[in-house]
């Protein structure tokens, strides 16, 4: 199958049904990276370019080896080496890649929206890496992923989020998605970090970690995001960390089979204890090797290619 729509930009755009089928599709090429030749000709042919505008070792490693793996040919392009950095606005940048013939631009932006402006703009499919503090859609799919891997059913599943909720597009993607799914939310952490009204959004706000994990299937750690708080929302990290880390005193309020995940990059020792981090519950590792599978699904749907070529 291919998606309907020609981008991937927030979650709020995919029904049940494409994510669903996108899981699908990436529990399928997980196996190709178990191979001893990990590729297959899917996207041969193809060009892919990765635009980050903004710093990142997993999200953008993560599609260049995922296009790699299909076989197509993936440009990489950061800030400090485009012509961004000369003064160029972002819509001649991407007008300019346009007219090289992409099949797939990869972009990820500080300025929320900047995905939608430029899919407006292109004939090329456009996939939003995570634009500010709006969404990073791919991010929450791997999230997904590995809590179905693990949990076999989505529906019903109760999830708390942990920790700066106002600057987190990973909160955002995961709560819309999980929405969709029928999962149940509750969003935690500091009031300054609680966005106003967030409860319209379908989820429940609670303040109190320790309570809030009590019979929770999923816990979801988020990173605080210091350089995008115009001033520090809490007193110390010292005090953050006493109240919102989770270390292993406080999870054994959770229920035994809880799962713990994490988007990285962690804080040890502040948003989550080294022996939490490295412990059983913890598929911090297993999100990122989803996270490739994930992003050959995207570019693999997106561009309509027959399932047959991996046979």
């Amino acid at each position: 199958m291919s998606l309907k729509g020609k981008d991937i930009l927030g979650m709020r755009d995919l029904t049940e049904e494409e994510i669903v089928d996108i899981l699908d599709s990436a529990d399928s090429f997980k196996e190709i990276s178990e191979r001893e030749i990990k590729k297959v000709p899917a996207l041969r042919g193809r060009t892919i370019i990765n635009l980050f505008l903004e710093p990142s070792t997993r999200t953008r490693t993560s599609f260049e080896i995922a296009g790699k793996r299909l076989s197509a040919d993936v440009i990489n392009i950061s800030g400090s080496g485009s012509s961004l950095a000369k003064g160029e606005t972002l819509m001649d940048t991407a007008r300019n890649l346009e007219a090289m013939r992409p099949d797939i631009l990869v972009l990820r932006h500080s300025g929320p929206g900047a995905p939608h402006m430029i899919a407006k703009l292109l004939k090329s499919s456009v996939i939003n890496a995570g634009d500010g503090a709006h969404e990073h859609p791919s991010q929450a799919l791997l999230d997904l992923l590995t809590i179905r891997q693990n949990k076999k059913e989505l529906k019903g599943l109760k999830v708390a989020i942990v920790g700066d909720i106002s600057h987190s597009r990973v909160a955002r993607s995961n709560i819309l998605a999980m929405n969709t799914l029928g999962m149940k939310v509750t969003v935690v952490g500091p009031p300054t970090m609680i966005p106003v009204e967030i409860e319209k959004l379908g989820v429940s706000v609670e303040y109190n970690l320790e309570r809030a994990i009590r019979d929770v299937d999923v816990i979801l750690m988020l990173r605080i995001q210091l350089e995008r708080q115009e001033s520090l929302l809490f007193s110390s990290l010292r005090e953050y960390s006493n109240l919102y880390g989770l270390t292993s005193e406080k999870l054994k309020k959770a229920p035994s089979d809880v799962l713990i995940i994490h988007p990285g990059p962690v804080n040890r020792g502040v948003e989550i204890s080294p022996d939490v981090m490295d412990g059983p519950h913890s598929l911090i590792l297993d999100q990122v090797t989803n996270g490739v599978a994930v992003r050959m699904a995207l570019m693999y749907l997106l561009l309509g290619a027959n399932l047959e070529t991996n046979n």
